[in-house]
């Protein structure tokens, strides 16, 4: 009975040497620990994604009667768990368009004091691509 799980251990532990953090890393580069927060490209399309759904959940909670967009993301990080875990810091501001009106995307900016609000928020999104989930797992603003 040994014989026929032989081949797929020997296969399993071949692969984790050959993603191991210290088999994989050459001299003077650093090494990431699997499981570890690392920086994350905003442009990455997971990135993206997470991005879009947390400002969507950002307008959803608002009472302001304006639409909210990104401003900057400052920060961006990623985790690899059962899913992928995004930690976003983002500069969101208040636009010229209300929640009611389409194509909020490239709704402008308010530029008058009074209605001018930026504020900055941290996220964290948790995804688990393959299965289509999402969801927002922590989110805390304060005036920017």
């Amino acid at each position: 009975m040994a014989g026929p799980l032989r081949a797929p251990l020997l296969l399993l532990a071949v692969l984790a040497l050959a993603v191991s953090p210290a088999a994989s890393a050459s001299p003077g580069r650093s090494q990431r620990l699997l499981g570890g927060l690392e920086d994350a490209d905003v442009n990455e399309e997971g990135v993206q994604r997470a991005l879009d759904f947390a400002l969507s959940e950002y307008n959803k909670a608002s009472n302001d009667r304006y639409h909210s967009r990104a401003l900057q993301v400052v920060r961006a990080r990623k985790q690899i768990v059962a899913g992928v875990n995004y930690f976003l810091d983002v500069k969101i501001s208040r636009t010229t368009c209300t929640k009611s009106q389409s194509n909020l995307a490239n709704c402008p900016f308010h530029d008058q004091p009074q209605l001018k609000r930026t504020v900055l928020c941290s996220f964290q999104i948790y995804t688990v691509p393959w299965e289509g989930k999402i969801s927002l797992t922590k989110s805390s603003c304060q005036n920017a």
